[in-house]
């Protein structure tokens, strides 16, 4: 059969070959691809992968190129196309067009795609007239983290506009809206797709809401190649070392890790939070005084309030080898984060054999086992959201979203949270033999969820029942 791939980004395995810079996003997809493409005598798939090029790839005209490079032994097809990334909340209608060009010129069976995030997402849902045979894959879901986007911020902080906000347009209420956006797409995606593949509750939940006709495949994600084999040690590690993956947004939950920060340095005086992606809080310059963004610029002022400066550091965006470094080189890894499905970086971590601890948000609890696998304590809770906590009759991605009341995040509280946060920190580094039975449990768990035999043999499976179900095998 043959199988076109829409991704987010252009494969880091693909860029290398096109000499062009290569993200350090979605490295699991090579990894998956790269199994798919060694095996191919035996699971009969032809591949092809199209994504968003950047502009040099447009050096000799045109919207879409086709290439081929080398892969696992043999070629892959790969289709780059022209897209505003920088502005995911903007639908332009010449995606479709640019697709269609793709899909004239491959002739796939199937189309899978990895996300609903980005608009080519929807643009290809609605041109590929084979519904049937469109699968889209669920990774985070807009609609729902549009809920969770101020995560417990004061009214004072979501309202900051400096002057990187307004040149741009773009503080954090202006930030939501965009998502919200994103949301009416993606929702509007799912229901035109046939097939939905997830891997927790709370995605089969949303997407079930908005598509109860879809088919709904169970499909755990292969992680990166760095992230198997390696392991833990807590003898060569900074022991009172904490890992963030990330950082750049609210969602993401920092400024819950340095409220929490001041309790866990009270009983831990050397203690240090790593933070990898883009550091907000760069102040030193004109030039960064002029780009702090709000956010950014909160997040500096809780390290100055509770004097952190010592105890942060911003390590930059790391490739996946770098990435494993610092796993390996911390002492317990936070997702603190406002809402998830289940973040490939918690996957990483446990693969690893590292402690973790976990807000319980969205799909976690299917992922990592509170208890066993490491602490999950209680965070964000969305107010008037349809879901787990809660029923209300407003349709996902509507556009009259409302705002989270005082009320609602005194209630929420962020320094309720921290407190949950840094509690459940000291209660991990307070006992080493829990701490080591909930690394071998956490190590045993991912090896199961992102077993790369597994998940190769299950997306095999999951082409075959759509294509035997449409009536194409």
């Amino acid at each position: 059969m043959k199988v076109l791939w829409l991704c987010n980004v252009m494969l880091p395995m693909i860029a290398r070959q096109l000499n062009m810079e290569a993200t350090n996003k979605e490295g699991w997809i090579s990894g998956l691809a790269a199994v798919v493409l060694e095996k191919r005598a035996e699971n009969g798939i032809e591949l092809a992968v199209a994504f968003p090029a950047p502009e040099e790839a447009f050096s000799q005209g045109g919207d879409v190129f086709e290439q081929t490079v080398s892969a696992a032994g043999g070629e892959l097809v790969c289709y780059g196309f022209r897209e505003d990334t920088a502005n995911p909340h903007l639908y332009d209608g010449e995606l479709e067009k640019r697709l269609g060009k793709i899909l004239a010129l491959y002739k796939p069976d199937l189309v899978h795609c990895f996300g609903t995030e980005y608009p080519h997402t929807l643009a290809m849902c609605r041109i590929f007239p084979h519904k049937d045979r469109l699968l889209i894959g669920i990774q985070g879901l807009c609609a729902v983290y549009a809920h969770a986007y101020f995560a417990d911020l004061p009214e004072k902080a979501v309202n900051t506009v400096t002057l990187r906000d307004y040149l741009k347009k773009d503080n954090l209420k202006a930030q939501q809206k965009k998502f919200i956006r994103r949301g009416v797409m993606e929702t509007e995606a799912v229901k035109l797709a046939g097939n939905v593949a997830g891997r927790t509750e709370w995605d089969r939940f949303y997407t079930r809401e908005w598509n109860p006709a879809a088919c709904y495949y169970e499909m755990n994600e292969t992680l990166r190649p760095e992230f198997y084999g390696a392991e833990w040690n807590r003898e060569s590690c900074e022991k009172h070392s904490i890992f963030l993956s990330q950082g750049d947004y609210p969602v993401k939950g920092l400024h819950y890790m340095l409220a929490a920060l001041p309790a866990i340095r009270d009983r831990y005086p050397d203690v240090k939070v790593y933070v990898a992606g883009q550091n907000l809080t760069q102040y030193d310059t004109i030039i960064q005084k002029l780009k702090i963004s709000g956010y950014g610029k909160y997040l500096r002022g809780l390290i100055q309030k509770y004097r952190l400066k010592e105890h942060v550091l911003f390590v930059g965006k790391l490739d996946s080898a770098r990435m494993k470094e610092q796993y390996l080189k911390c002492g317990l890894f936070v997702c603190p984060s406002s809402i998830e499905n289940s973040p490939n970086s918690l996957g990483e971590a446990m693969l690893l054999g590292m402690p973790c601890v976990s807000a319980d948000v969205g799909g976690i609890p299917g992922i990592f086992s509170g208890g066993k696998d490491g602490i999950l304590y209680e965070g964000f809770r969305c107010g008037g959201l349809s879901g787990f906590y809660g029923k209300t009759s407003r349709k996902a991605g509507q556009e009259d979203f409302p705002e989270a009341s005082d009320r609602d995040r005194e209630d929420g509280g962020l320094g309720t949270i921290a407190k949950r946060l840094s509690d459940a920190v000291i209660q991990m580094w307070s006992d080493e033999n829990k701490m080591a039975a909930y690394c071998k449990n956490a190590k045993i768990h991912a090896e199961q969820t992102h077993d790369r035999s597994r998940n190769y043999e299950r997306l095999c499976e999951v082409y075959v029942k759509i294509m035997e179900k449409s009536g194409s095998l």
